[in-house]
């Protein structure tokens, strides 16, 4: 078994107008790319960390389409909640809708064959920003990014109550786990990994890797991320991996 991860979906089969199309290549035909990646390689007793922006829908009946289409490729998965997940209300209404081989994180943990996951959406922070290692590409519908700029106060407040939720995650990760894996929705740490209030929280907790996403066309000529005091952190936006799931652990017999 192994344990494999891609954030950033985007689906919308329940919202079709807000297809990832109209953002030219690379994300033509971009869930076709996904399935066919997924099922190429991801087998039916392996787990898959989503680390948020799953769906463009805005209620969860709307998101139901896309659910059931994650659900129907091979293999466990594992959620956590994006900036753009507006459809993930209430931790109840969404557990209704939810088909069963998806699972959530939201205040709590995972554990699945002796590997536990911990998780937040985290929001921007003053400590990093990525600017530099964006490229834009002209388009008109298309917002710039610019993480860690234009930082205010009421942002301040909602990045330090994502990481009280993402401690309140890490506490509740069982003593046994023989790995501990940590899955952020805005990025953790600064490209050249320099010591964040993350970084130092997944420390404390003896994480081995830390997945996220929310970046979008990142420049790979330049290096970042990588690995910094025993923890692996990866950048694993659908696009920035070519939408092609990344394996990060396999337990080989």
């Amino acid at each position: 078994m192994a344990v494999w991860v891609i954030g950033d979906l985007h689906l919308a089969f329940g919202a079709p107008e807000k297809t990832m199309d109209f953002f030219g290549e690379p994300w033509i035909d971009y869930t076709k790319k996904i399935e066919e990646n997924w099922r190429s390689s991801i087998a039916e007793d392996d787990l898959v960390l989503i680390p948020g922006d799953i769906s463009w829908a805005i209620s969860p009946e709307q998101a139901k389409k896309d659910l059931e289409w994650i659900h129907s490729l091979p293999g466990t998965k594992v959620m956590i909640r994006g900036n753009h997940d507006y459809w993930w209300t209430s931790l109840s209404k969404v557990q209704k809708i939810l088909p069963p081989s998806l699972n959530l994180i939201q205040n709590n943990a995972f554990h699945w064959k002796g590997i536990g996951i911990a998780g937040s959406r985290l929001w921007d922070s003053s400590e990093y920003e990525f600017s530099p290692y964006i490229e834009y590409r002209p388009n008109p519908k298309a917002k710039k990014l610019e993480t860690g700029l234009n930082h205010t106060s009421e942002d301040e407040k909602i990045f330090e109550r994502e990481l009280m939720r993402l401690e309140m995650s890490l506490k509740a990760l069982s003593k046994d786990c023989q790995r501990r894996f940590a899955m952020t929705h805005y990025p953790p740490i600064s490209a050249d990994l320099k010591e964040s209030k993350v970084s130092q929280l997944l420390e404390k907790y003896n994480v081995s890797e830390c997945v996220f996403g929310h970046l979008h066309n990142v420049s790979k000529s330049r290096p970042l991320f990588g690995k910094r005091s025993e923890i692996i952190y990866h950048l694993t936006s659908a696009d920035y991996l070519n939408f092609s799931p990344k394996m990060i652990f396999e337990d080989k017999p």
